[in-house]
């Protein structure tokens, strides 16, 4: 095989190698884009758990000085004995009211899962129990992707740098300098494609 030959043939293999890596770095951002925007959605999702979570406690502490209050009232006798009963009954109602407050904010905070089916007192918009993911899930969730996201920025910049090799392998004359930038493009490419690949199986167990 003469020079020319030998030359045309490497171009051509470089090229492909070249076209291959540029598709694997674009999967990569695509991957990325997505989980990126999962990422942006959970912490929504996150921030409205803990207001939601923060509503609820606000309700609790105005049933929760009520019920203090009416405490108070009947231990110190200051209440007329025919409002006795009526007032014995509201406070009855009072305490399962704080402690619905309760479980819900446990379920808000931990998840339907965590607490169980004896722990679900809410519903989704559907009206169905057990279905509510809960504050500390979308942070164990968005840690899972932050590290995700790393991995993708990693495999990006590894990815481009291979592609940057190749582009210079197929400029230059020397056969060594080809060869040379050549074997970097595979070495780079090899190293971005694993982080791509870390980087989706970590995102997905999210």
């Amino acid at each position: 095989m003469s020079d020319s030959d030998a030359r045309e043939r490497f171009e051509l293999v470089s090229g492909l190698t070249l076209a291959l890596l540029a598709a694997v770095t674009a999967l990569n951002d695509l991957q990325a884009g997505k989980f990126g925007e999962d990422e942006i959605m959970g912490h929504n999702q996150r921030a409205s758990a803990y207001a939601w979570y923060q509503s609820k406690s606000i309700k609790e502490t105005a049933v929760t000085q009520e019920l203090s209050l009416l405490n108070s009232l009947m231990a110190a006798g200051a209440l007329a004995p025919e409002v006795k009963p009526s007032m014995e009954k509201r406070t009855a109602s009072l305490e399962a009211e704080v402690g619905r407050y309760k479980a819900e904010k446990n379920e808000i905070l931990k998840g339907s899962a965590a607490v169980g089916p004896d722990g679900q007192v809410l519903a989704d918009k559907g009206g169905q129990k057990g279905k509510i993911i809960g504050a500390q899930e979308w942070e164990e969730k968005l840690v899972v992707l932050e590290q995700a996201g790393d991995l993708f920025d990693c495999a990006t910049l590894w990815l481009q740098l291979s592609l940057v090799c190749g582009a210079i392998s197929l400029v230059l004359n020397r056969p060594d300098l080809k060869r040379g930038f050549y074997v970097s493009m595979i070495i780079l490419g090899i190293l971005g494609a694993f982080y791509s690949v870390r980087g989706w199986s970590l995102a997905v167990t999210a």
